[in-house]
């Protein structure tokens, strides 16, 4: 893979999943309207439950500045993965797909937090009965499925420097 196919592999990526993002949200907003009521999908297991979530993940919240604080961290955050994306070996599709899918998910919380003020869109609902997974949207799945293979990235490449290293006999 050449530095342009890693670059037609990352960007593109990163533009359709955040636009995916927003564009969900930009729906829930005017479909769902009323916070907190959910519209079964798929029965009870799968609904979009309209919520805004002011603070980060399962609502964690630093008081009035959240917005302010969480935003800025977004933004650490993308400046962070985008070296880690030029830094990334041209031939790692995983790492660089998995840099992809992660600055989608930041970038997508990170124009919510800027649109809306009150709070990151979240409508994803799934759970049974009284068992219930947090609402979440399509950001925070790109953020953990690209965190799963960027994980899966780092133990493949631990691998191969094991494989390449000579062991050492006593």
């Amino acid at each position: 893979m050449t530095l342009k196919r890693k670059s037609l592999l990352y960007w593109p990526l990163l533009t359709i999943l955040a636009l995916a993002d927003c564009t969900s949200k930009r729906y829930a907003v005017e479909w769902l309207q009323t916070p907190h009521v959910p519209h079964e999908v798929l029965g009870e297991s799968v609904r979009f439950t309209l919520a805004y979530n002011t603070g980060a993940a399962f609502s964690t919240s630093l008081g009035p500045y959240s917005r302010f604080i969480f935003g800025l961290l977004s933004v650490a955050v993308l400046v962070i993965l985008f070296d880690l994306y030029r830094k990334a070996p041209v031939g790692d599709r995983l790492q660089v797909v998995g840099l992809a899918i992660v600055s989608a998910g930041a970038l997508g919380n990170l124009i919510d937090r800027i649109r809306w003020s009150r709070g990151v869109v979240d409508f994803i609902d799934i759970g049974t009965s009284n068992w219930r997974f947090w609402t979440f949207n399509v950001a925070d799945a790109c953020v953990t499925v690209g965190a799963i293979l960027l994980g899966l990235a780092l133990v493949r490449a631990d691998r191969e420097v094991r494989v390449s290293k000579p062991r050492d006999v006593r």
